[in-house]
């Protein structure tokens, strides 16, 4: 128990990096014997995997490869030649960070804060330069690589595409690149920029969670042959596990399944909402995948929550913010109005 009666500020910092640190949860709230875990921005409905024991005994086929790549970029709007499957878009990053630093060792990167941790952690020692949304352009003139996210995580801001085509331009005028991380993007089919064959421009998108199969751990790059040549040669052969060629071909085929899919998120991002505003807390952002707060008392309503054995997503740069993910079910739906109903009333 000394580890629960711990300040609810010191509480927050451990969870601060990520979202879905149940093995932390359960460290610091030992009395809770169950957790309904909202800090990841998951979808919390998973698509059925098609994965067989015959998919996991054999290496993965080359043409299944192809058929995957093929029918993601039937989804993204992008050229089938451009799209490159990755086991995960986080390690696609971090393997774009390597590539990149080592083509042009004084090149410079921007990366629009706030935004996901591993927009960073991609670049190593690498000098980087953080920025705010609204300096994509001025930062285009003077830096040879940019990063930020779109929709962006957590605040859930969407760049304008028209600053995104020029501060594209202005970066591959000088041989450098636009990296546009559309991890959330799949819940709008319209509000992409995969279809944009820019020079430049790398798309990175994620199948985990918008399908909420995470742990399938597979992503992928959207970037003209320049770039796309060596991410491949860097990844190797088999870049993509046989389960997860089987689960994302089939899934990407599922035209029905994704349009009940975008509406279970809406539907719950809004009844999400509409249950905070009941609560009086303010919404500071939000996406079909998660809603981010804002309340002076965030470090207190975390550990409220975590008690309840709700975990959510406290973020360090910004002190009052706190994003919680949908709940998947009545069960779970329940369990975060009554701690909120406790937490409002107490």
């Amino acid at each position: 128990m000394e580890q629960a009666a711990r300040a609810p500020s010191d509480l927050v910092a451990d969870f601060a990096r990520h979202g879905g640190r149940i093995d932390l949860a359960r460290a610091a709230f030992p009395q809770v014997a169950d957790w309904t875990d909202l800090s990841t921005g998951i979808a919390p409905w998973a698509y059925p995997t098609a994965a067989n024991v015959e998919a996991a005994q054999r290496l993965p086929d080359p043409a299944d490869l192809a058929a995957l790549e093929a029918a993601a970029a039937g989804f993204f709007g992008a050229r089938p030649s451009n799209v490159i499957a990755v086991p995960g878009s986080d390690l696609a990053m971090r393997l774009l960070g390597v590539m990149l630093a080592r083509n042009r060792p004084q090149s410079r990167a921007a990366v629009v804060r706030p935004g996901y941790s591993g927009h960073l952690a991609m670049w190593g020692e690498h000098p980087v330069t953080e920025c705010g949304g609204d300096a994509l352009v001025p930062m285009a003139q003077t830096h040879d690589v940019l990063i930020l996210a779109r929709p962006n995580n957590p605040d859930a801001s969407v760049a304008d595409r028209t600053q995104l085509h020029v501060a594209a331009s202005l970066l591959a005028a000088r041989g450098g690149h636009l990296i546009v991380d559309e991890a959330f993007a799949d819940a709008d089919a319209h509000d992409s920029v995969t279809a944009n064959d820019w020079p430049g421009l790398i798309v990175l998108r994620s199948f985990g969670k918008f399908f909420g199969l995470a742990g399938l751990r597979l992503g992928f790059v959207i970037a003209r042959p320049e770039i796309g040549a060596p991410l491949r040669a860097l990844i190797g052969d088999w870049p993509v596990s046989g389960p997860a060629l089987a689960t994302g071909l089939a899934a990407y085929r599922d035209a029905a399944w994704r349009r009940a899919q975008r509406a279970r998120l809406t539907q719950a991002s809004q009844r999400l909402a509409d249950l905070l505003a009941s609560c009086d807390i303010e919404i500071a952002g939000r996406t079909a995948f998660f809603v981010l707060i804002q309340t002076p008392e965030r470090d207190g309503l975390f550990a409220h929550l975590a008690q309840a054995g709700v975990l959510t997503r406290p973020f360090a740069q910004a002190p009052g913010w706190l994003r919680i993910g949908l709940p998947g079910n009545e069960t779970d739906w329940t369990r975060l109005g009554d701690a909120l109903a406790t937490w409002r009333n107490g």
